[in-house]
């Protein structure tokens, strides 16, 4: 290895150094610069890996910093960026203001970047539980909260399974394939021990993206944990085994006997997830199980084929702008108090009318109703899986589709349709928010109105 090789190594290098010096500053300066130190590292890694030349690999490391790597990489850090950003203010409580939280946000964003580096399955793992240990810490961070805790721990238990299932897989790949290196072993025919590591492999995955049966984990994290770092689990931890389905699944030479289960999964998202998520009254919890519907469509796309493979990176962006601007509004709104039902929102849209231009933006966004970008990306879904041959299950996508409107539009009628009684004029969001309310914001209606960009790149790119 020589000095040459760690040019394109520096995205790493980069979040490891940001989270030292966060750590270390915070010996010094406790609670101070944590935000701005990891936003830079986040930015910085996110420059670095846009300026490296494409296609250099690094056989001794088993790493590989391909376009797609640096699309997801980019998307990653971005998304890193903004959930510091939503922190910031919403850490300023009693026994929350501590250097460790930024640090392990740069911790899980490293593991991020070496999963979507990778070029074995062993790269592939380890990049994929590093993140999953640094939520096991988000999640259980707000000590001041018993149900954060219990979150942390539910979310341990079963992210603890998912590993072994996920680690057993690679293992039965490995003794059928005879090699890690992803396009080796997703080459070998699915046959034995190679097809019941892929069974494992699917079982794990489903569980790290909420799919069903695999969901349950999915409400209780969500309303438990502290909000923005369940802005950042539903985006950058769905986007990390996304990426991870994507390195896998285009080299296969067919599905094959696959496809029943992955139908299976996409179909029972689709219809558990929106029809569990139409009774919600705690907001939290409605866009958990409309995680488990969304996820369900990105199943019903990774089923499809090539164009489906679009579909589904193109959905993980969409998805990451859709979610970080409706779990943004909740954690600024929270710093005045907890807001966890929706009846909590009524009036909210004339009260505070950023908070509830940019909740109305994503719900409607998440509906797929145009010109956002949830329609272009159900869009390219349902137009891959029809093309595909896949029309029965494009049809039920649509049909639940169409029904999980009402869910998301009953929150838009609370914020402008319906007032409450005994309210002031509400707080303004702060300027890290607003900034990061602002990029989410503006990713919904600009990649809504016009996608084609990132359609060809997302289709260059998986080349």
């Amino acid at each position: 290895m020589t000095l040459l090789d760690l040019w394109p190594l520096m995205p790493l290098l980069i979040l490891v150094c940001g989270s030292l010096v966060i750590l270390l500053c915070g010996a010094v300066l406790p609670g101070r610069y944590g935000t701005v130190v990891g936003v830079v590292a986040c930015l910085g890694a996110a420059l670095w890996a846009l300026q490296v030349p494409p296609q250099t690999t690094l056989p001794a490391l088993g790493v590989a910093f391909t376009p797609f790597s640096r699309l997801f990489i980019v998307l990653f850090m971005v998304t890193a960026a903004i959930t510091l950003l939503l922190s910031h203010d919403y850490l300023c409580r009693p026994g929350m203001n501590g250097e460790e939280y930024p640090a392990t946000i740069l911790f899980a964003a490293f593991g991020m970047t070496v999963l979507v580096s990778s070029a074995t399955l062993l790269n592939l793992f380890l990049g994929l539980e590093s993140l999953t240990f640094a939520f096991y810490i988000l999640v259980a961070y707000d000590r001041t909260r018993p149900t954060s805790a219990e979150a942390g721990l539910k979310y341990l238990l079963l992210g603890a399974i998912s590993a072994a299932f996920i680690a057993f897989g690679i293992a039965l790949i490995y003794a059928g394939s005879g090699t890690l290196y992803i396009t080796g072993a997703a080459g070998a025919a699915l046959t034995g021990p190679t097809l019941a590591g892929w069974g494992f492999l699917l079982a794990g995955l489903a569980f790290k993206i909420s799919l069903v049966p695999a969901h349950l984990w999915t409400p209780d994290v969500y309303q438990g944990a502290p909000t923005p770092v369940v802005a950042f689990l539903s985006t950058g931890s769905k986007g990390a085994a996304i990426a991870f389905l994507l390195l896998l699944l285009p080299h296969l030479a067919a599905l094959g006997p696959l496809r029943l289960p992955l139908w299976l999964l996409a179909f029972l998202s689709m219809t558990v997830g929106n029809l569990a998520a139409l009774l919600q009254p705690n907001l939290k919890r409605l866009l958990a199980y409309s995680s488990v519907a969304q996820m369900g469509y990105v199943a019903l796309a990774l089923l499809s084929g090539e164009r489906g493979y679009e579909a589904a990176a193109f959905y993980a962006v969409a998805y990451t702008a859709m979610n970080l601007a409706a779990f943004g509004v909740i954690a600024s709104l929270e710093k005045t108090g907890s807001r966890e039902l929706v009846e909590d929102y009524r009036g909210l849209g004339y009260r505070q009318p950023v908070h509830g231009a940019v909740l109305a933006l994503a719900m409607f966004a998440l509906a797929g109703i145009p010109p956002t970008v949830g329609f272009a990306g159900k869009f390219a879904i349902f137009f891959a899986a029809i093309r595909s041959g896949e029309v029965a299950l494009a049809v039920i996508g649509i049909l639940t589709a169409a029904t999980s409107a009402y869910y998301y539009l009953r929150v838009v009628v609370n914020l402008y349709m319906r007032s409450a009684a005994g309210e002031g004029e509400g707080e303004a969001p702060t300027v890290p928010e607003a900034a990061a309310l602002a990029l989410a914001s503006l990713a919904i209606v600009a990649l809504g109105i016009y996608p084609a960009p990132l359609f060809d790149l997302v289709a260059a790119v998986l080349r």
